[in-house]
């Protein structure tokens, strides 16, 4: 039986979320097909040669660990152990600068600077937001006016406008594949949400940024505003270890995300072991999920 590290820390504290409720169902869910070992993110690379593939989970914000978190990421290549999600992508995974690329590339993004000297592309809102380069779960984040941030003058972080939208939309994908939608009907509480039923139009707009990001494997949550005028802005890529609320989605739609979960690690566990030039036998394997 394949043996999986499904890597999280269940006692990290995220404002309105339960990271270990989550993982701990999940896993659950995983031990009736595979071995499962469960590793807090800063003791991964010990469990290594023990394991056959990894599930990279709720770990939180990074920076306090980042370069034991680059040594275990060189560790997963070298061995040459597939993990889920893929750790090829270019968006949270590698800090915030894709908000910079995607916006010079014409992308729809919530306008973004990186010096206050350039606020002035951001037209002249009451309040800005500041956010570090390589921040998540919003540690670090500033809410600032004009004047509190010409005083702070801040360097390396990304300034944005204080956006008046009306919610806040999330769109999960697995391995490019739309899964399902929530929003926060109540943009004061980010938390609280429910399922969203996402239009055609709505999907193109998240599929574009899937298809920009091009990763090779895993769960990508495109985070989105609806402005007054209807249109949609990119607000973050959680292209890492999105955290996925699977508790607030009816029991069908959870069984069916998980159903997909878990026949896409096996998919790929099994893929792997097949030799170079079992191409029958692959195609074979990947009709028969």
């Amino acid at each position: 039986m394949t043996t999986i590290l499904y890597i999280t820390d269940l006692y990290y504290n995220a404002k309105g979320r339960n990271y270990y409720e989550e993982d701990l169902f999940i896993t659950s869910r995983l031990q009736p097909h595979f071995n499962v070992l469960i590793a807090h993110p800063q003791q991964a690379i010990s469990f290594l040669e023990k394991v056959d593939f990894i599930v990279y989970r709720n770990i939180g914000c990074v920076m306090d660990f980042e370069a034991y978190y680059h040594e275990f990421i060189q560790a997963v290549k070298e061995k040459n152990i597939l993990s889920f999600n893929s750790f090829d992508g270019k968006a949270d995974q590698q800090g915030k600068q894709y908000l910079l690329d995607l916006q010079a590339a014409g992308y729809a993004v919530i306008p973004t600077v990186n010096s206050v000297s350039e606020i002035d592309k951001l037209g002249d809102p009451s309040k800005y937001i500041v956010k570090l380069m390589n921040g998540a779960d919003s540690v670090g984040m500033e809410i600032l006016n004009k004047d509190e941030l010409l005083l702070a003058a801040p360097q390396g972080k990304l300034i944005q406008p204080f956006i008046d939208f009306e919610y806040e939309v999330s769109f999960y994908f697995l391995n490019d594949t739309f899964q399902y939608a929530l929003y926060a009907p109540n943009k004061q509480k980010r938390w609280d949400l429910t399922e969203y039923t996402a239009t055609q139009e709505d999907l193109a707009f998240a599929q574009e940024f899937i298809q920009w990001n091009n990763m090779e494997r895993g769960i990508t949550r495109v985070d989105a505003c609806r402005l007054k005028d209807n249109s949609l802005l990119l607000v973050e890529l959680e292209d890492l270890n999105p955290f996925l609320s699977i508790e607030l989605l009816s029991e069908e739609k959870r069984e069916q995300f998980l159903a997909t979960f878990i026949n896409a690690i096996k998919e790929m566990t099994c893929l792997k072991s097949l030799p170079p030039t079992g191409e029958e036998a692959r195609e074979e394997l990947v009709r028969s999920f």
